[in-house]
């Protein structure tokens, strides 16, 4: 969904409704940038978005209280004849009887909150953003394994449940299992639980299993950046698998880069444990260590030496 609703907004973030407007149901918002309008409320209108939330803050409001009522009331009826979404007080701050009785004839929405107006703007900013942002969803179970955001995946019934329910018994975190709702969030990939079925795993012999009443709310979290994706596939003796970790394997969601590594299964593999070993050597990498590299370099530097004593003797 690539907007927002202005009743959602005001729902999720308890606004104050000073004045609600007749159509504030159908206002949707789509960026989230917020304009303070400090150039609107003087006159100047050159470049003004009225598209975007509009926040009086401690200046602006400074600057109304000292006009006098004539030209505060002809600022604000400018201002108020642009279609803005809503108008939001920060710092609790009282609204003059212009700006209401205006709004009434403009049928604009007057919201209010308590907040001061930096982490007004940056909780708004980050509302709109997360809501607007491009999402898809996803069949795998995700967790948190050593602060490591672990999405796996494989066909149905192959066992990633199970495997997630052993990694939770090590002390990793349950994210999401069976469906995973992922957003794109500043070039990164969060992905949570749909609301109906958070925190629920179902394992096939069993049933489902609440698992936070079973380990406890710190066997759960509520979302997770995506690091790293382990899929899930049965042995296939035809295929090459890679047992150095050179080439690394990559998979495309949003448009966005994941390290994937790919297990087989087989009798007799703990799947829980390669997981975290997976999990473990993703962030080894990421902080610049690559075990496969390092041993490739001693393996070429030992086949230099060996060659250069081989030339040595030769020469002899």
């Amino acid at each position: 969904m690539d907007y927002i609703t202005l009743d959602k907004i005001i729902e999720d973030l308890q606004l104050e409704v000073i004045y609600r407007s007749s159509d504030s149901s159908n206002i949707k918002i789509y960026s989230a940038d917020i304009t303070r309008p400090g150039l609107p409320i003087v006159g100047y209108f050159e470049k003004f978005v009225p598209e975007r939330l509009q926040l009086i803050g401690s200046s602006e409001w400074h600057y109304y209280d000292e006009l006098p009522d004539t030209l505060r009331y002809d600022s604000i009826d400018k201002y108020f004849a642009y279609p803005i979404p809503a108008l939001i007080f920060s710092r609790n701050l009282e609204v003059f009887p212009e700006i209401i009785e205006l709004a009434q004839k403009y049928n604009r929405t007057i919201l209010r909150s308590t907040k001061p107006t930096s982490n007004l703007i940056m909780e708004l900013t980050n509302h709109i953003n997360y809501a607007i942002a491009p999402s898809t969803t996803i069949h795998g179970v995700l967790l948190e394994v050593y602060g490591i955001g672990v999405l796996i995946t494989g066909k149905s019934g192959i066992g990633k449940s199970e495997t997630a329910l052993e990694l939770l018994m090590r002390g990793h975190r349950l994210v999401s299992d069976d469906t995973v709702e992922i957003k794109k969030v500043e070039e990164q990939l969060r992905g949570e639980s749909p609301a109906l079925t958070r925190h629920f795993m179902e394992i096939r012999g069993i049933g489902i299993l609440d698992i936070e009443r079973l380990y406890g709310v710190g066997a759960v979290k509520q979302y997770e950046f995506i690091d790293l994706i382990v899929e899930l596939e049965l042995w296939d003796e035809d295929k090459f698998y890679d047992r150095i970790g050179l080439d690394e394997e990559t998979t495309e969601i949003l448009n966005v880069m994941i390290p994937k590594v790919t297990i087989p299964l087989r009798p007799g593999r703990n799947i829980a444990m390669i997981v975290e070993v997976a999990a473990r050597n993703n962030r080894q990498k990421r902080l610049g260590y690559n075990a496969a590299q390092v041993l490739n370099e001693r393996i070429m530097k030992e086949i230099e030496k060996r060659k250069n004593n081989l030339n040595e003797k030769s020469e002899d």
